[in-house]
């Protein structure tokens, strides 16, 4: 539920305190301009650097007008975000319970000897960090493989080498307006199967898909960008950054719940049926990115 970031993963600034201010003081006051809160300067300052320097964070505090305290309580409460150094490419294996039982643990093996390091480490050239994590949300499709926001399922030992290969040739690289792997999708309430498209607002040059939404003891209207892959949105009332949203389908007000929590901010997953057969989930978190599609 955020907008994205043009630089790319291989133009990083090279480490110096003074330039690691410079261009965060630079970051922040452009982003806030935009109307876009902390999350999406941390995102900007993190794509630059491949993590959140400290001097950076201090800061986005004193050019934000916020506390240290706070800046470095986002700064750890999303797992997407890291203080410490990582590789280009981020790569995350399920190893939670379904996923264990069909093979992950030999995925993972796998990873680590093609990259030559352990789990939790970053390669010596910067181009890989692997994690793993307990659950990425999708059981039934896996082992699961997270690499640069990717989900790919049922990953094998065999498909390692090829899955790596792809992420250095840059699939994680999206254009909206030519990436063919950014498509329009048509969605519907899972629980009255009601049409959620709305052609009276496009966004992306397509129609949208609206829903009912309440934070805050507030509530309102949302349309999400039909693409899948694109972030943006139309909010009525402005929905602030980091707040978790409540999402009901608009014609018959029931709950468009999801299964289980993000993996990345652990907010609710908001789930919808796929016409043609599938589901799409996105994170309930405004400025949370993750999404998963499944379809048949």
């Amino acid at each position: 539920m955020a907008g994205g970031s043009t630089l790319q993963s291989d133009e990083r600034i090279p480490e110096n305190e003074d330039a690691i201010s410079a261009q965060a003081q630079e970051i922040t006051e452009k982003v806030r301009a935009t109307g876009d809160g902390l999350i999406s300067v941390l995102e900007e300052i993190q794509l630059r650097y491949g993590y959140l320097p400290e001097k950076a964070l201090r800061t986005v505090a004193e050019t934000a007008g916020k506390s240290l305290v706070d800046v470095y309580g986002v700064a750890t409460f999303y797992r997407s975000f890291s203080l410490e150094p990582r590789g280009k490419h981020l790569v995350c294996a399920c190893v939670g319970t379904a996923c264990h039982v069909r093979g992950a643990p030999m995925v993972v093996e796998e990873f680590e000897r093609q990259l030559g390091i352990p789990r939790g480490e970053t390669t010596a050239d910067k181009e890989f960090t692997l994690e793993t994590a307990n659950c990425l949300g999708a059981c039934a499709l896996g082992p699961i493989v997270v690499i640069d926001g990717r989900y790919f399922s049922k990953v094998g030992k065999s498909r390692v080498r090829q899955l790596l290969d792809d992420a250095l040739a840059g699939f994680g690289e999206i254009d909206v307006r030519k990436d063919p792997r950014v498509f329009p999708v048509e969605v519907s309430c899972p629980c009255c199967n009601h049409s959620l498209m709305d052609e009276s607002a496009g966004i992306d040059g397509h129609p949208s898909i609206r829903v009912t939404v309440s934070f805050d003891r507030k509530h309102g209207s949302l349309r999400l960008s039909s693409l899948y892959g694109s972030y943006n949105i139309l909010a009525e009332p402005d929905i602030p950054e980091g707040t978790v949203v409540g999402f009901f389908c608009p014609h018959c007000h029931a709950t468009l719940s999801g299964f289980g929590e993000c993996p990345t901010c652990r907010a609710p997953m908001v789930a919808m049926i796929v016409r043609g057969g599938g589901m799409v989930q996105v994170c309930s978190r405004r400025g949370c990115k993750n999404h998963m599609l499944d379809l048949v």
